[in-house]
């Protein structure tokens, strides 16, 4: 079947982003691997790229184009080479629909023109110690001085990637207690500045998988955060993160399939290679029927991921549905990267091979950005169930 989510300007991005994939990423990955992140100037490569500005409005030094499919086209070309672009990730696909919804005109004119070039680096503080998936049970507190000119922030955040090298950081707090009614009641968001005093960095903590995103947890011990970094109305914060999700959970989707694409791919030119009893391993009909099941579910998951990138661009994409691609591309990606490894045998456990580092990649796509049973749940209850 032939693909139509992508034109001619996408794929000449491909292009690009494959020659640069090539020449800047491939010869010092392992180095990345093995430091555990990616070096902080490799950002503003990728800033100088275009890479961060694609959506971001022309005025604030940006494209000013409003689609997500370059996005997809950095998924599909980063997981062909079995590569990562550390943290970056969050900055684009999780920060910046919040700046653009939540920010007045001063804010963006503050943050955006630094966020395109990647002298300024975002990533978002959600999840606490005691929370996980429950949001609504946060506790990190931002009272609003009694002169009103700022909030003092406390608390605390873990699993939060790009949180190292992030010099601007979405923390999600309590700005009141939850009512009777709603327990999500009372929750804001604020852009806060990483060199704030009582800000502090922990851990880098040690990941199964993306090695090279650095993830961390993050302290804030009387942080003095202004009003003017107050991102949207007080105590609407749950609602913001909520209308969010559908963007983040397609990328999440998309992203597992582009992964389950690429084991393909890794697969295939393995066994073509790799000869036991005096014949290639592609010979053995079993390693053929392998790859041709694990073909024809990368072919569905390319199809649930693209039209879910088409409604995401029309801004029809719904809670469910979203919930839906991220779930099937997810389960997909699982089953056809564990067949590729299978495939590769005792060489698909080491972490030399492309393999190796996306099977561990891989593995918190179920997790992350809501769990499968999550999105089961939002799938049931859209059913009526």
């Amino acid at each position: 079947m032939r693909r139509t989510v992508f034109n001619e300007d996408h794929e000449a991005f491909r292009e690009t982003l494959r020659a640069f994939i090539e020449a800047e990423v491939v010869p010092v990955y392992d180095e990345w691997f093995a430091a555990g992140q990616a070096p902080r100037d490799f950002y503003y490569k990728l800033g100088e790229l275009g890479v961060f500005g694609i959506s971001v409005p022309e005025e604030f030094g940006g494209a000013g184009l409003d689609t997500h499919k370059f996005e997809a086209v950095l998924y599909e070309e980063t997981s062909r080479a079995g590569v990562q672009f550390g943290g970056s990730g969050v900055h684009v696909l999780l920060a910046l629909p919040y700046i653009k919804m939540l920010a007045d005109d001063e804010q963006k004119k503050r943050y955006l023109p630094k966020f395109v070039t990647g002298e300024e680096m975002w990533a978002i503080a959600m999840t606490e110690p005691g929370t996980g998936s429950d949001l609504a049970g946060m506790k990190t507190t931002a009272r609003l001085s009694e002169d009103g000119t700022h909030y003092v922030l406390n608390g605390a955040k873990t699993f939060i990637t790009g949180g190292v090298h992030a010099d601007k950081v979405i923390v999600c707090a309590r700005t009141a207690a939850p009512t009777a009614e709603d327990r999500r009641h009372g929750i804001s968001l604020f852009a806060v500045d990483t060199k704030s005093e009582g800000y502090s960095v922990g851990r880098k903590l040690d990941k199964l998988g993306l090695r090279t995103s650095d993830t961390a947890e993050l302290a804030f011990v009387d942080v003095k955060v202004p009003v003017e970094d107050l991102l949207g109305e007080e105590n609407k914060g749950f609602y913001y993160l909520g209308h969010n999700l559908a963007s983040e959970r397609w990328g999440i989707a998309f992203g597992a399939y582009a992964q389950a694409k690429a084991a393909v791919r890794f697969a295939k030119q393995y066994v073509q290679e790799r000869t036991v009893f005096g014949k290639p391993v592609a010979h053995f009909q079993n390693t053929k029927f392998e790859l041709a099941a694990c073909q024809a579910e990368v072919d569905a998951a390319e199809a649930v991921a693209d039209r879910a990138l088409e409604a995401l661009d029309a801004g029809e994409l719904t809670p469910a549905e979203a919930a839906s691609a991220k779930l099937f591309c997810t389960e997909v990606a699982h089953r056809v990267i564990d067949r590729c490894l299978q495939l590769h045998g005792g060489y698909g456990y080491m972490n030399e091979y492309p393999i190796a580092r996306l099977y561990a990649d891989n593995r918190v796509n179920r997790i992350y950005g809501g769990t499968s049973e999550i999105m089961k749940t939002i799938i049931a209850k859209d059913m009526g169930l």
